[in-house]
């Protein structure tokens, strides 16, 4: 009997353990985690891995969403005045229909920003999100430094300087901690 009860708790520690990286929580000061969708300009399938090392704006959305459609045009302006600084941003649409009407959504908006789509909708398994819109700001080194749920004016001056710090680089953190 006590053996019986000891290989249980031995067998659900294992488990346990083999489980528990599927666990951890995606949210500020994790590693940003690596997903798939297509990149609607190209048809290349893309992930973030492709944008290591750069500083990325995470946008996670669906054309059917009023607060997503609201908050685009904030995140195509920041695009427009950060991206020739660096700031990566990735639209991630998870339509579940073709992406041609994911496209066309976003012409009719005259968004130029990168427009991913994960028709499967694996990257909010993925990013543990509750909904959409949901972003993320992934510093170089592929750590969430901010998540927002629901929509946000992303062009306001204070994320502006969350992402102008974060595009600094390393001399802006040595600043900071006073070395």
């Amino acid at each position: 009997m006590v053996m019986g009860i000891v290989g249980l708790l031995v067998g659900g520690l294992v488990v346990g353990m083999v489980v528990t990286p599927a666990l951890q929580p995606v949210s500020v000061g994790s590693v940003a985690p690596d997903f798939e969708a297509v990149d609607l300009a190209t048809g290349d399938t893309l992930g973030l891995e492709a944008y290591r090392g750069e500083v990325v704006l995470l946008n996670i959305w669906a054309t059917w969403c009023v607060p997503c459609e609201v908050e685009m045009p904030s995140i195509q302006r920041l695009h427009d005045e950060l991206g020739p600084e660096g700031l990566k941003v990735l639209a991630v649409s998870v339509d579940q229909g073709g992406s041609e009407s994911v496209l066309a959504w976003t012409e009719d908006r005259g968004l130029t920003l990168p427009i991913l789509h994960d028709q499967s909708g694996r990257i909010q398994q993925t990013y543990q999100t509750t909904g959409v819109p949901e972003t993320f700001v992934i510093d170089r080194y592929g750590v969430i430094v901010k998540k927002v749920i629901g929509a946000a004016e992303w062009d306001h001056p204070v994320q502006q300087a969350l992402i102008r710090r974060l595009l600094g680089g390393e001399d802006d953190a040595a600043e900071e901690s006073g070395t």
